[in-house]
């Protein structure tokens, strides 16, 4: 019997994977053994991301992902190259920090385009039978404690997050029958992350330190949310479907 947190034989696709939590999620699923696809828009960083992963038939797939009309195109090229998947994550994301009376609905557009739509056309496609694992599998949907956590300047990014939540949890409801597990992951704020970097930088010091001291563990890092991501991908989380896993150093605590 294998080691229950292993990945290998499994195939791996992940959104964002050029940068960030996307993409220590990509390197964490290799050391555990997946073959990972690599999705994002820049494919000279995809290449770069590529490069750290462990040694295997690993492929990178330039798309954005609210070019929903290429989705299907991008998941078959994947099955093609690396065979039926097992899991996806999906990590791309966009912020926006901006009052609600400055907020246009294309802001909202966008935000929820990305974090939300994108994500779930995916989930929808790679579901098909042709595309996915008979055995089933795995989606991993990176959210963000702001979707529990109220934030003044976030409503837009707050709001997104928790739609992806409340719609992960009926998407797992509606897979279970097709034996695929559907979680989300709510991290704190990651340092490391040029999203989360820009956003820390542009505050004045003293909110600086506000943050910090709101996580008693400190500020994490991407690893921190991949390991997370590498448990619920693997067969050692397969009694877990339909929740939320808090990784925030203990924001939600206070």
């Amino acid at each position: 019997m294998g080691h229950p947190f292993s990945l290998k034989g499994k195939n791996v696709l992940i959104t964002g994977a050029s940068s960030g939590i996307g993409q220590a999620c990509a390197i964490t699923a290799s050391r555990l053994g997946a073959t990972v696809i690599l999705v994002g828009r820049n494919q000279e960083a995809l290449e770069g991301t590529k490069a750290m992963l462990e040694k295997g038939a690993h492929v990178s797939i330039n798309h954005d992902v609210t070019a929903f009309d290429k989705t299907d195109e991008c998941v078959r090229m994947a099955v093609e190259s690396a065979g039926k998947l097992h899991g996806m994550v999906h990590s791309a994301g966009i912020e926006l920090t901006m009052p609600l009376n400055m907020m246009k609905p294309a802001h909202y557009e966008k935000l929820f385009s990305v974090n939300v739509i994108g994500g779930f056309d995916y989930a929808k496609t790679i579901s098909k039978n042709k595309y996915m694992a008979e055995d089933g599998g795995s989606f991993v949907f990176i959210s963000s404690i702001m979707a529990d956590a109220g934030q003044s300047g976030l409503v837009g990014y707050c709001s997104s997050k928790g739609a992806l939540v409340s719609g992960a949890r009926a998407m797992a409801m509606e897979l279970v029958s097709r034996k695929i597990r559907v979680n989300c992951i709510l991290p704190g704020h990651v340092k490391g992350t040029r999203m989360a970097e820009k956003l820390f930088k542009s505050l004045p010091e003293k909110a600086q330190q506000a943050i910090i001291n709101a996580h008693p563990l400190g500020l994490g890092d991407p690893f921190d949310v991949a390991n997370a991501c590498g448990y619920l991908l693997s067969d050692a989380a397969k009694w877990v479907t339909g929740t939320t896993l808090k990784v925030d150093g203990g924001y939600s605590a206070l």
